[in-house]
């Protein structure tokens, strides 16, 4: 038979649509056609598999070729096919058999040699493989990154020769089982921090209720090692979430992080593009946002992003994923992160100290940076102060560091996220506004502060929201059924400092 068809899949974002390698052997002078809307390195492909058949000691056909990359109205791209239509070619040609094929996918780049190479983006591909209950044979370099997925025969291969013994019955491939054992972390500690009790609470809410978080105050106050510490009291990725991670990182062709069930943080620079925070280019790419999906986004110097930059982050804040629009396709990546940010309150740094020579037009520009909609969308708004002379002088007495160590931190987040899960089956910070009426139900009190609070502090309905939130997962830390008046004045707290710190001279 003539007709050999071989199941491949492409890359499509996070996305791995299958691909059917229907491969024709006619009549003719002998030629190479392929069709299914193939970009240059698809094209390019027909020489490596040429070289890699008659390397690998096979013949090829001198018979007019055509391959068919169904469907035709999805872009194809990379080297990611070569295996899939070597194999389909040889089959077509009677070389090797048919009767398995069904059973498997086939995703690699070919050598000139026959050697099996790896390619990007082959987690996505594995998890669909694993949901149509099929074997995947891929290069050897991907089999850890594709040993992820749990229930998954992965069949790793280092030569075009070793797949087609394997059809053959001749030699076997083994299946690749991969023993992922977490390795404890050393992250630093929150104790480390000297002082700033009330910026270390900020940040345990925050943790609890995965909300956005904003340090502002003088330099050398220890705003970015309060941020730096979020990643290390957060709870560990769940598996589903550890495999939303890794397959976002093998879409941007990182591969896999150095550790897989902890949290990301990225920290990009305040002179990144909006390409580089929201990902795009001709081919799109996931940006920090992306990377930084179910884990941390810290942007430190917030005032020096250029702002159409941080106008960037409005959307994705607000749902947890980034669409982004070429001529050819739409891709869409997840983000849903956590925001935690660093400013200081003047351009100086020093506000309200005589080292400061701000005049109030140089503090008014600088904060004005800032759009207000963006920190409208920030839930707490902490102020970190200067640490006292007594606090940097003890810490200098004792050797070890006073408070809580993230592991006890952790198991206190861990407790009230699991309470948030059962009672509402999402943490506090996705929570919609028909749902907050639910679990946060204002008595005659409660709704007199916070008449009193929208008047004076300006809240708009997104900021109101953001207080019940706040003040429902500072509940949840104190293990209460519903919000009590004092977790709404904490909430509040949060919320309105910057505006009092702003009044300041």
């Amino acid at each position: 038979m003539s007709l050999a068809v071989v199941q491949t899949r492409a890359k499509l974002g996070v996305e791995a649509p299958s691909v059917s390698v229907e491969v024709h052997l006619s009549n003719g002078l002998p030629a190479f056609h392929m069709v299914g809307l193939p970009e240059t390195a698809v094209k390019e492909s027909k020489d490596r598999v040429r070289s890699a058949i008659i390397n690998a000691h096979f013949e090829f056909p001198a018979r007019r070729i055509t391959i068919n990359l169904a469907p035709a109205e999805l872009p194809k791209e990379g080297s990611r096919f070569d295996l899939a239509i070597a194999i389909g070619i040889l089959a077509a040609s009677g070389q090797i058999p048919l009767e398995r094929l069904h059973q498997y996918e086939f995703i690699g780049e070919l050598a000139l040699s026959g050697e099996i190479r790896g390619v990007t983006a082959v987690l996505p591909s594995a998890i669909s493989c694993g949901a149509d209950n099929k074997a995947l044979i891929i290069g050897q370099p991907n089999a850890t990154e594709a040993s992820m997925v749990e229930g998954l025969t992965i069949l790793p291969a280092n030569h075009l020769l070793e797949v087609t013994a394997h059809l053959h019955l001749r030699d076997s491939l083994q299946p690749w089982y991969q023993v992922r054992a977490e390795i404890p972390e050393d992250s630093p500690q929150l104790s480390d921090v000297i002082g700033q009790q009330h910026a270390k609470r900020a940040l345990e809410i925050a943790a609890t209720g995965g909300h956005h978080l904003l340090f502002y105050g003088p330099p050398g106050t220890g705003k970015t090692m309060l941020a730096s510490r979020l990643s290390g009291i957060l709870p560990p990725l769940t598996n589903r979430e550890a495999l939303q991670v890794a397959s976002v990182y093998s879409v941007a062709g990182k591969g896999l992080r150095d550790r897989i069930w902890s949290r990301p943080f990225r920290s990009p620079h305040h002179t990144s593009s909006a390409a580089a925070l929201v990902g795009g280019g001709s081919t799109p790419k996931p940006g920090e946002i992306s990377l930084a999906h179910c884990g941390v986004l810290f942007l430190d110097e917030l005032p020096e992003f250029s702002r159409s930059v941080l106008e960037v982050l409005r959307e994705p804040l607000e749902s947890g994923e980034i669409m982004i629009s070429r001529v050819a396709a739409q891709t869409l990546y997840p983000a849903k992160f956590q925001l935690i940010a660093a400013m200081n309150p003047c351009p100086c740094g020093y506000l309200g100290n005589r080292r400061c020579s701000c005049t109030p037009d140089q503090i008014a520009r600088y904060r004005h940076r800032i759009s207000g909609p963006l920190m409208d969308r920030i839930d707490l708004q902490v102020q970190v102060t200067a640490i006292e002379n007594h606090q940097l002088l003890n810490q200098q007495i004792h050797e070890h560091p006073a408070g809580d160590s993230n592991q006890q931190i952790q198991q206190r987040v861990c407790s009230a996220r699991n309470r948030q899960l059962e009672r509402q089956g999402k943490i506090n910070g996705h929570l919609s506004s028909r749902e907050l009426h639910n679990v946060c139900p204002l008595n005659n009190a409660q709704r007199a502060l916070m008449d009193q609070a929208i008047d004076r502090f300006a809240l708009s309905t997104r900021s109101f929201y953001r207080v019940l939130r706040v003040a429902r997962s500072i509940a949840d830390l104190a293990g209460l059924e519903t919000p009590e008046l004092p977790q709404y004045q904490e909430a509040l707290s949060y919320r309105a400092a910057i505006e009092s710190h702003s009044e300041q001279p």
